[in-house]
């Protein structure tokens, strides 16, 4: 395997039906890159996620992560392994509070999973407890720990969501819209937040916010009709003239 790659996908594909969304798409990505993913809608974006979390399995190709081959791995095992992913809409459970939220994924984390309807409290699981506090004040959740989801904001929703995601201790962090519906504000501090992830954690964001993506990523993807447009720096995509046609006609820049 090639030195630093920790994700390689080989010619896939995906077929629904008569439908082709994905067309034999490689890539290789290196532990803790910054990759942002762009494209008009119905590129193949989300679905491309879905190949590589297990969401859905391939009509075609391989998926290698770690040096070994995990096409055909179920979902839960790959965020076990450690590629962790977010959703264009919050996954949430709003009955219960952020903390709650963010203690089940700690226990699953811990393989607690099956301990879930037993009673939790600091005093019987101080660990687990110390780990949540310390986790929200770090990404600055901690005012909110005790509300629950459903009163929260659509960006403080995201917020947990992400941070829900970095509880999990990923290899792979995988964003779909991270920003989508935010405020200008909420977007700001979302990018900040981006910024500080550890710089080991390779991080992949499908985001339509241009000036985000280009903010933050050090490689740009840019699908369209199921294949790869472009593989390149942030400024090799900015000037690409096919790019800057699907995304504001000839003679623009994107991006700039």
């Amino acid at each position: 395997m090639e030195k630093d790659v920790i994700l390689r996908v080989e010619s896939i594909s995906k077929h629904f039906g008569g439908l082709q969304i994905i067309k034999d798409v490689s890539l290789s990505v290196r532990k803790g890159e910054r990759i942002g993913i762009i494209g008009p809608n119905g590129a193949g974006k989300t679905t491309f996620f879905n190949l590589l979390t297990g969401d859905l399995l391939p009509t075609g190709g391989k998926i290698h992560y770690k040096g070994r081959e995990i096409t055909n791995m179920p979902n839960f095992k790959r965020a076990q392994e450690g590629i962790v992913r977010t959703f264009q809409k919050n996954n949430l459970l709003n009955e219960l509070t952020v903390l709650d939220n963010l203690l089940l994924v700690l226990q699953r984390k811990r393989g607690m999973a099956n301990v879930w309807f037993k009673p939790r409290n600091a005093r019987r699981s101080p660990a687990l407890f110390e780990e949540a506090e310390h986790l929200l004040r770090t990404w600055g959740l901690g005012k909110i720990a005790n509300e629950q989801v459903k009163t929260l904001s659509y960006g403080e929703q995201r917020q947990v969501e992400i941070l829900l995601g970095i509880a999990m201790e990923p290899d792979v962090l995988l964003l779909d819209e991270p920003t989508a519906g935010m405020s200008q504000a909420e977007t700001t501090y979302i990018v900040q937040l981006l910024h500080q992830l550890p710089k080991d954690i390779t991080v992949m964001v499908i985001e339509h916010d241009l000036d985000v993506v280009f903010g933050m990523a050090e490689r740009m993807i840019v699908l369209y009709n199921g294949y790869i447009l472009i593989d390149g720096s942030p400024d090799e995509v900015r000037s690409d003239e096919r790019v800057n046609e699907i995304y504001i006609g000839k003679g623009k820049t994107v991006g700039a």
